[in-house]
């Protein structure tokens, strides 16, 4: 079968896949596969070489092997999670059956690959799993902010928000912290406009987000 000329969506420098198989054959096609299509590939014998490359930070998607030399991929997919990298992962397998999909995707992969598998499937699952490692930087870069605009309020700020947050009136909150109604709505509006909200809902939400007490 011909290379797909399927393009990869709009990437960032994070959207490196990372291919993980003992098999030479098996993981030199992928890397062609993946490099043909544009994306950007690193390619490991092995899991302590992929864990131990200095990219491993920013892969933006895994695809992983489930049975290696001497290693489970699913003790492999736990090592990610425990270190905390966000990667999402394929699963693949020359001897895939039911109940080790459905582990596979109880542990989280974006996809389960059986060998021989179809070009069009490898670049399918990939940019499914780089969108979803996308979705999710975009909505730590949102957190990011969203604590950064916090941390930019008042004390008083702080405390006035979280009046609001439980639902107390700006009477109730004036009287819990020894003020002026009219101050409150002072320290209100300026927490809206640092906080970069239009309504109290959305105050609100922001503080949920934020797990205020």
């Amino acid at each position: 079968m011909e290379f797909s000329n399927s393009k990869p969506p709009a990437l960032n420098q994070r959207s490196i896949v990372f291919v993980v198989d003992d098999d030479a054959v098996v993981r030199g096609g992928l890397s062609s596969l993946l490099r043909s299509a544009g994306y950007v590939v690193q390619d490991f014998e092995n899991p302590p070489e992929m864990l131990e490359h200095p990219l491993v930070g920013s892969a933006g998607c895994l695809l992983l092997d489930v049975r290696l030399r001497g290693y489970s991929g699913f003790d492999v997919q736990q090592q990610v999670t425990e270190a905390e990298l966000s990667m999402p992962f394929i699963f693949m397998s020359g001897h895939g059956d039911v109940p080790m999909s459905v582990r596979a995707m109880k542990a989280g992969a974006v996809d389960f690959l059986v060998k021989p598998f179809r070009h069009q499937d490898v670049l399918d699952s990939v940019a499914k799993a780089l969108a979803k490692h996308h979705e999710s930087l975009a909505r730590q870069r949102e957190f990011a902010c969203l604590c950064a605009r916090y941390e930019c309020l008042t004390p008083r700020e702080k405390q006035v928000m979280g009046g609001v947050y439980k639902g107390l009136m700006n009477k109730q909150i004036a009287g819990e912290l020894s003020v002026s109604e009219v101050t409150v709505k002072v320290h209100r509006a300026n927490t809206m406009r640092k906080m970069r909200v239009s309504t109290i809902a959305d105050l609100v939400r922001a503080g949920q987000r934020l797990n205020l007490a």
